[in-house]
């Protein structure tokens, strides 16, 4: 795994978990829409029993995968930062932090750190050659 690999898992995961987390809005919107339906004809003993129970089980399974993802994102994050933090230049720690841990654009990463965007680009190239990615982060 690239250092660059390895500082990115966290930005993708928490693309994954705000994913999830639209669904679980979904959910919740579909299940304060659900509503009896009261009439006087048979019922279809093959139908399910409760589409809001199945609604309602859904919801509590991505909760359980949100809760799983979030302490994994928190995981990869601790081991993001020992990381950035083993780099012995502090703009360059700054600059990943700034990128990796905050999810700043490069172009935002320029801007606040006072350079220019070809400046900060070669900042970052140097700044990725520093960055051990241990076999426990992989």
């Amino acid at each position: 795994m690239t250092a660059l690999d390895f500082l990115s898992q966290a930005y993708r995961l928490d693309l994954r978990i705000d994913s999830k987390l639209e669904q679980l809005n979904f959910l919740n919107e579909l299940a304060t829409k659900c509503t009896a339906t009261i009439s006087d004809m048979p019922r279809n003993h093959n139908q399910r029993i409760s589409s809001m129970a199945d609604t309602v089980a859904q919801i509590v399974d991505l909760q359980s995968e949100i809760d799983r993802d979030i302490q994994q994102l928190i995981d990869i994050k601790r081991r993001i930062v020992a990381c950035i933090k083993a780099v012995d230049n502090k703009e360059f720690q700054t600059l990943l932090e700034l990128r990796f841990l905050c999810g700043y654009t490069w172009e935002e990463i320029a801007s606040k750190m006072g350079f220019s965007i070809q400046h900060t680009y070669r900042m970052r190239d140097r700044a990725l050659k520093k960055i051990v990615v241990s076999a426990s982060g992989e």
